[in-house]
């Protein structure tokens, strides 16, 4: 009888995303906080992408998924980011129907996507590491192009399936969500009909499409990490494990945060967690892995120096002519 009753309601127009709206002491340094990290994350991950593009010592295949992933964190960023300010400068929390559907659209894309890359970024790793003599045969341009395609089109093909099932399903009645941004599974739980379908497609999707690149990823770990330690040399095993350091770092950051979040009980007493756990990975993931891969990666922090010497130079002959 409830569940007639609430199909027969008004069908829903828009959501209102509750966010950080218990906390309305803070919502400006909360806006100033966020305002930072969004343009910290463009610039940082928008300068690894010109340094990767414009530097020919960076056109290697490696750096070449480290320029599409630094590419993908500017639009995950932009996905969530944005939306955030807005609420927070105006105290607006509603999203229209399509704009909830269209961000959880992107997300979902770019989180599949990231999935993947990370797995080809840790197969590159394992072949320059554990099979170094057939590296250049087998990890070539052509190769390098069709991994990091197949990334991008694995996201948009489990996005389509899973937001194919999520168009069927009818919203009436009650659309408050308790986040910050349009999560698949809230969002389905507000839905008036029966979401058994749709939470059954939503896990053998995340099984099918997610967990073989985490089981590549972590397959690939295990190899070069035994590797390393066979090295006899000290020296040889800081020099091999320094070319992989920094993406096993974002890798486990990543991965770290989105297992600990989906298998965290959903409960309204766990909500805060829930929150700082999703801005983890889709906020400050894309904030820190620029940090971490300029930081600890020599081939980049001399091609950033050259781009710096280069533009005082140009600033300097501007000046004096």
């Amino acid at each position: 009888m409830a569940d007639r009753n609430r199909k027969n309601q008004t069908a829903v127009t828009e959501f209102i995303l509750l966010g950080f709206g218990d906390l309305p002491d803070l919502q400006i340094l909360l806006f100033l906080m966020f305002l930072v990290i969004y343009i910290a994350t463009l610039a940082g991950n928008m300068l690894i992408t010109a340094l990767v593009v414009a530097d020919q010592h960076l056109h290697t295949p490696m750096y070449f998924f480290l320029g599409n992933l630094s590419c993908l964190e500017t639009c995950y960023s932009s996905t969530i980011l944005p939306r955030i300010l807005a609420s927070l400068l105006t105290g607006d929390k509603t999203i229209s129907f399509s704009g909830c559907f269209s961000q959880l659209y992107f997300f979902c894309i770019l989180l599949g996507t990231e999935c993947c890359l990370l797995a080809v970024m840790s197969y590159d790793r394992y072949l320059a590491i554990c099979k170094p003599l057939h590296y250049s045969a087998r990890m070539n341009t052509r190769f390098s192009l069709q991994l990091a395609a197949a990334s991008w089109v694995n996201g948009c093909l489990v996005t389509d399936i899973f937001v194919l099932f999520m168009s069927q399903l009818v919203f009436c009645g009650l659309n408050e969500i308790d986040h910050f941004y349009c999560d698949p599974i809230p969002l389905i739980k507000l839905s008036c009909g029966d979401t058994h379908l749709s939470i059954l497609v939503d896990f053998i999707l995340a099984c099918v499409f997610t967990l073989p690149p985490f089981l590549l990823t972590l397959l690939s770990y295990v190899c070069i990490l035994t590797t390393i330690l066979r090295i006899p040399s000290t020296t040889g095993r800081q020099k091999s494990f320094s070319t992989c350091s920094s993406h096993l770092i974002v890798v486990t950051i990543y991965y770290g945060t989105l297992m600990i979040f989906y298998m965290l009980p959903k409960h309204e007493t766990l909500s805060v967690l829930n929150k700082v756990l999703s801005l983890c990975y889709t906020v400050l993931t894309p904030l820190v892995n620029p940090l971490i891969y300029s930081l600890r990666n020599r081939e980049v922090k001399e091609a950033l120096s050259k781009a710096v010497v280069k533009y005082v130079a140009f600033r300097k002959t501007c000046r004096d002519s």
